[in-house]
C-alpha cells in the first residue's frame, strides 16, 4: 500500500517544533531562523515530504530509449554552483582540481560556464534566467534552502560529493566505502586492534560513508568501536585543545583513522606538539592524497579531475534523458599504502 503524503503535523512532531514554524519554513517565508529552517527542511526530506509525485506515479521508461550524448553539438550555459564554505574553494587542493575537471570538460564540449561561488537564495532567482541555463552542477556541500530553490527552477542538476534528502538528483562520488574498507582490512591484517576515527561525520556525506565503512569492518571482525564522540564530530577551532585533553602517551589507540588528509595532518601536528612521535608511538591514516609529505600509513588517491569530468558527462546525458531514474555514480579510487610510515618494531 502506498503511503499518503507526509503532513505538516508529522514534521512538527518529528522535529519537536510548532506547526507554524514548519509551515513558514516549508513555504520559504520569514519568521524562522536559518538554522531552524535547515532542521525542518532536512527532517521533511527524511520523512519523504519532498518526494516528487511523478516519481510515485509508476511511469516506466524503456531502457532502450536512453540516448547517449556523445555526438551532439552542444550550446547554452551550465551553472557551476560552488559555495565558498570553510576550506571548500577553488584554491583548495581537493576542490580546485574537481572544479578544473568540470570546466575543462565543458570547454571541450563548447558549453558556456557560469560560476556562482557564494550563492544566496535571492541571487538564484534574481540573477539567473532559468531559460538560459541548461543545467546546474553543484560542487561539495550545498545548504538545504539553496537546494530547494534549485529544485523550484526545474533545471537538471548533478551534485558532486553531496546528497540531501530534500532533493534527489544525479550525483557523482568517489567510492568512499570501498576505499575505506580496503584501508581497514589492511590495518587488521597488520594486527592493529585499537582504533579511533577522526573527522566530522556530519560535515560531508563522503565523511559519513567513510565512517560507515570504518565501523562496519570493525563490527564485522568483532572489534568494539569504543569511539570517542568528540573525535567523530570535532570542532576544528578547538581541535588541538580537545585532542590533547583526551590523550596522553599511555592511552593512545594504535591507529587514528582520519576522514581525510586534512584531519590526518591536524592529528599528526597535535600529537607531535604533545611529544608523541608518529609513526613510532601510533600510526595515522588519511584519505584524498593531497599531502605527500606527511607520515600517514595509508591514504586514498582520488582522481579529482575525473570526478568533475564525469559530472559533466552525467549532466549532458541527463539533459537528453530527463525522465530516467536518478543515478548515483561511484568512481573507484586507489588506496596508497606507505609501508615506510608503518609502526617500527621496538
Amino acid at each position: 500500500m502506498m503511503k499518503t503524503k507526509v503532513t505538516i503535523q508529522e514534521i512538527a512532531h518529528f522535529t519537536g517544533l510548532s506547526k507554524f514554524a514548519v509551515s513558514r519554513a516549508l513555504s520559504g517565508k520569514s519568521g524562522v531562523s536559518d538554522q531552524t529552517r535547515d532542521v525542518i527542511l532536512k527532517a521533511a526530506g527524511k520523512l519523504g515530504y519532498f518526494k516528487d509525485n511523478a516519481a510515485l506515479s509508476g511511469d516506466v521508461h524503456n531502457s532502450n530509449d536512453l540516448n547517449d550524448p556523445q555526438n551532439i553539438r552542444w550550446s547554452g550555459t551550465i551553472l557551476i554552483l560552488f559555495p565558498n564554505v570553510r576550506y571548500q574553494n577553488q584554491e583548495s587542493v581537493y576542490w580546485g582540481p574537481v572544479f578544473n575537471g568540470i570546466s575543462s570538460r565543458l570547454n571541450q564540449k563548447g558549453i558556456n560556464i557560469l560560476t556562482l561561488t557564494e550563492p544566496s537564495t535571492d541571487q538564484l532567482f534574481t540573477l539567473l534566467n532559468p531559460d538560459a541555463i541548461r543545467g546546474i552542477i553543484t560542487v561539495g556541500s550545498i545548504s538545504t534552502p539553496i537546494l530547494l530553490e534549485i529544485k523550484r527552477l526545474g533545471i537538471p542538476v548533478v551534485m558532486v560529493d553531496h546528497l540531501d534528502p530534500v532533493f534527489h538528483s544525479d550525483s557523482i562520488f568517489t567510492d568512499n566505502f570501498a576505499s575505506m574498507r580496503d584501508i581497514m582490512l589492511y590495518l587488521l591484517r597488520k594486527g592493529f586492534k585499537r582504533f579511533q576515527f577522526v573527522g566530522n561525520i556530519h560535515d560531508a556525506h563522503s565523511f559519513y560513508e567513510r565512517w560507515l565503512a570504518y565501523s562496519s569492518v570493525l563490527m564485522g571482525h568483532g572489534i568494539e568501536l569504543n569511539q570517542i564522540p568528540e573525535l567523530s564530530s570535532p570542532d576544528l577551532e578547538d581541535f588541538r585543545k580537545t585532542f590533547s585533553s583526551l590523550f596522553n602517551e599511555t592511552n593512545l589507540p594504535e591507529v587514528f583513522v582520519c576522514a581525510n588528509d586534512f584531519y590526518a595532518l591536524s592529528t599528526i601536528e597535535t600529537l607531535e606538539d604533545m611529544g608523541i612521535r608518529v609513526p613510532d608511538q601510533c600510526v595515522v591514516t588519511g584519505f584524498d592524497n593531497v599531502y605527500n609529505d606527511i607520515p600517514v600509513l595509508a591514504s586514498v588517491n582520488v582522481n579529482k579531475e575525473l570526478l568533475g569530468a564525469r559530472a559533466v558527462d552525467q549532466m549532458l546525458w541527463r539533459i537528453i534523458n530527463p525522465e530516467s531514474n536518478v543515478e548515483k555514480k561511484l568512481i573507484l579510487a586507489d588506496v596508497i599504502i606507505r609501508e615506510h610510515f608503518g609502526r617500527h618494531s621496538g
